[in-house]
């Protein structure tokens, strides 16, 4: 059994994240925690789990997505070497499982309604190149659930986090629907009343002004208004997309700190 020691020090170790997102201003505080993981994950499995048996046993069933297989490839610094062993043991696990893997494709199999569900880690929708799942999606979605419930913690029993959030500009629109649902395991029904009060009211002041933004945006292609000055239009298409999706667009949040 946990002492109370040991229980505080794992909330102050979930929690500094949290704070440090948000005081670093970078947009949503959940994205940038979370592609920040995101490359802290691409990092360790081209680097020790590459040889780790408990992890290339996972590789081995799972595989990687898209997304991922992009993001190992492209990695600064590169390490062919890694990704080349992780695939080629993954390779060879599937081809044992290939009978089985086909099967998924039949009427009710895993593969059955593939197209209408679920999701990449982007965001976007799943091909069945990503039906076998994902390690590092897995290890994010766990990261990210983790980073939320930090978030309502923090919400609940901190004054100076709530203080500091109603100044910032919030959470993007996916994350502020995910903290809604996973607020009844942390909130009172008032506390989640309020909470969900301020949610929409920062998004709709969001949105407000980023479609004006966006307007100016795409007003500015048009030489008859060479002129007009930008104001913040400037990166209005990235600040959209990524107040709608979730950051996937612009400059990477949080990509100096460590």
């Amino acid at each position: 059994m946990q002492g109370a020691g040991s229980l505080r020090m794992r909330y102050h170790i979930d929690t500094i994240p949290v704070w440090d997102a948000l005081k670093h201003g970078a947009g949503c505080p959940l994205c940038a925690l979370r592609r920040k993981t995101e490359r802290r994950l691409v990092e360790r499995a081209l680097g020790a789990s590459v040889m780790s048996p408990d992890s290339r046993i996972k590789v081995n069933r799972t595989g990687f997505c898209r997304t991922h297989q992009q993001m190992l490839y492209n990695a600064p610094g590169g390490n062919r070497l890694g990704h080349a062993l992780m695939m080629l043991s993954h390779l060879q696990e599937t081809r044992s499982r290939l009978p089985r893997l086909l099967d998924t494709g039949a009427p009710g199999g895993k593969l059955a309604g593939l197209f209408r569900k679920g999701k990449d880690a982007s965001g976007g929708p799943r091909s069945p190149a990503d039906s076998a799942g994902c390690v590092l999606c897995e290890e994010l979605d766990e990261q990210s659930r983790r980073h939320a419930a930090s978030f309502l913690h923090l919400w609940k029993t901190d004054a100076a986090f709530q203080a500091a959030y109603q100044q910032s500009v919030g959470v993007c629109l996916p994350d502020a629907q995910a903290l809604l649902l996973l607020a009844p395991d942390f909130l009172s029904a008032r506390e989640q009343a309020g909470f969900r009060g301020l949610l929409e009211s920062q998004l709709a002041a969001a949105l407000q002004a980023l479609e004006s933004d966006l307007s100016r945006f795409t007003q500015k292609s048009d030489y008859r208004n060479t002129e007009l000055p930008w104001g913040d239009a400037k990166d209005a298409l990235e600040r959209t997309v990524n107040h709608l999706r979730g950051w996937c667009l612009g400059k990477e949040p949080l990509k100096d700190e460590r």
